[in-house]
């Protein structure tokens, strides 16, 4: 079982910048594949990123790409989210996942074993 501890939400001005981090208790966290998602007010949990076990492969969303990078240190056992040019659309509850398909890259969050209670970044025009 791994349990998940996100940090580094908060409140930014558009054009500003944030780096969510997840830190994961478990020996085993690199042999998990990773992803951030979000949901903000009255909309549907979507993905924003996705990591494999190693590092090897990376997704990130549409809406993101070019601003947002994941990224990950399983020798700290944490995963990373580098959030550039930040808008007021970005504003959301962030939550890391594991999933136990480690060398997979999964949007569906039905594909994620364990969550993160989430961290809040708010984005003011």
């Amino acid at each position: 079982q791994v349990q998940l501890v996100e940090s580094g939400g908060g409140s930014v001005q558009t054009g500003g910048s944030l780096r969510l981090s997840c830190a994961g208790s478990a020996r085993t966290f690199s042999s998990y594949a990773m992803g951030w998602f979000r949901q903000a007010p009255g909309k549907e949990r979507e993905i924003v990123g996705a990591i494999t076990s190693r590092g090897g492969r990376t997704y990130v969303a549409d809406s993101v790409k070019g601003r947002f990078t994941i990224s990950r240190d399983n020798a700290k056992n944490t995963m990373y989210l580098q959030m550039n040019s930040l808008k007021p659309e970005d504003t959301a509850v962030y939550q890391c996942a594991a999933s136990r398909y480690s060398d997979s890259i999964s949007l569906r969050d039905i594909s994620y074993n364990y969550w993160g209670q989430g961290t809040q970044v708010t984005v003011s025009s």
